[in-house]
């Protein structure tokens, strides 16, 4: 609990109050996720680091090539969604149902300290597990690849951090909505875990039947009848910040991505191979990124709404 004693010691101190219960009810769960993430994907790492080869990009193997195992990127958008989901999912009606909620506005505390607070608090606990693992990890696989990643590198690195963070975000802020509208917890989970089955399975499906309807394939069908069912499928995947994440990763982490979608050989004709920028790299996937961030931003912002016009009454 150090880490977050120096995390909040600045803020506002009913937010610093709510921020330390968040993280004490999350501090148990943060330990046995974190041991067990780290150890399964460490022992990938180790595995994959020894049929490595010079040259490669160094994050790019670590965090999305699978030899055996999943990925870490697998990890995180699977396990993710369920993280943040059992951070929140009792923020709002399991303090309500305990009766504490009452209590707490009965002092001289704000609403919007207490939907912060847990918001914050449930952030900082995600951030800080999943830096410690992505350090881990990292520092396990360099020993053994014996390669130092430059600078640019440790930005991407970075940015893949960020990445992740948003994504669990949106399903925390959800979750928390989703605490505020229902009163009981168990309904809350179990909303929050359909539309994450929805999101992170059936939109494969969905989206496969819209776009076969769009533009029925044949064997006779034209490379640009091709291309737009797949430029439809595409876009109706991207409902799901599963995806988001994917396309992010991919293209942040390794430099050669430059398109998502399909092209023609007229497109590839002429052009040279050689890794992006890391400002170019971010300008294949800002769409990716606004949509990722708008997501977390607007369902945090319903969630604060909802929670500011609640009413709450003593039990």
């Amino acid at each position: 609990m150090i880490l977050y004693e120096r995390l909040t010691f600045r803020v506002p101190q009913g937010i610093n109050r709510s921020i330390r219960k968040q993280a004490i009810h999350a501090d148990s769960f943060d330990r046995s996720y974190n041991g067990a993430i780290f150890f399964i994907h460490s022992f990938g790492s180790i595995k994959r680091t020894t049929v490595s080869e010079r040259g490669i990009f160094v994050f790019k193997f670590i965090f999305l090539v699978r030899w055996g195992l999943p990925s870490f990127l697998f990890f995180i958008s699977f396990f993710g969604p369920l993280l943040g989901i059992i951070l929140g999912f009792d923020a709002i009606n399991g303090e309500r149902t305990r009766g504490t909620l009452s209590l707490i506005l009965s002092q001289p505390v704000y609403r919007d300290v207490i939907i912060n607070g847990k918001f914050l608090a449930s952030i900082a606990t995600v951030a800080i597990m999943i830096a410690s693992i992505m350090v881990m990890i990292a520092g396990i696989s360099i020993a053994k690849l014996g390669a130092v990643p430059n600078g640019q590198e440790v930005a991407r690195a970075f940015l893949f951090f960020i990445a992740c963070i948003l994504y669990i975000a949106f399903w925390t802020s959800l979750a928390i909505l989703f605490s505020i509208v229902f009163e009981k917890s168990s309904t809350s989970a179990l909303t929050s875990i359909a539309i994450w089955i929805f999101l992170a399975f059936f939109v494969y499906m969905i989206a496969g039947v819209i776009a076969d309807e769009v533009y029925p394939i044949t064997r006779q069908s034209t490379p640009e009848l091709l291309a737009k069912h797949e430029s439809l499928r595409t876009m109706l995947l991207r409902f799901s910040p599963a995806v988001l994440l994917e396309e992010i990763s991919a293209a942040i982490l390794n430099p050669t991505v430059r398109v998502f979608g399909p092209m023609f050989e007229t497109q590839l004709q002429g052009l040279i191979l050689t890794p992006l920028s890391l400002g170019q790299s971010m300008l294949v996937v800002w769409p990716q990124f606004v949509a990722l961030v708008a997501a977390s931003i607007i369902c945090f912002a319903v969630s604060y709404l909802a929670f500011m016009r609640k009413e709450i009454r003593s039990t």
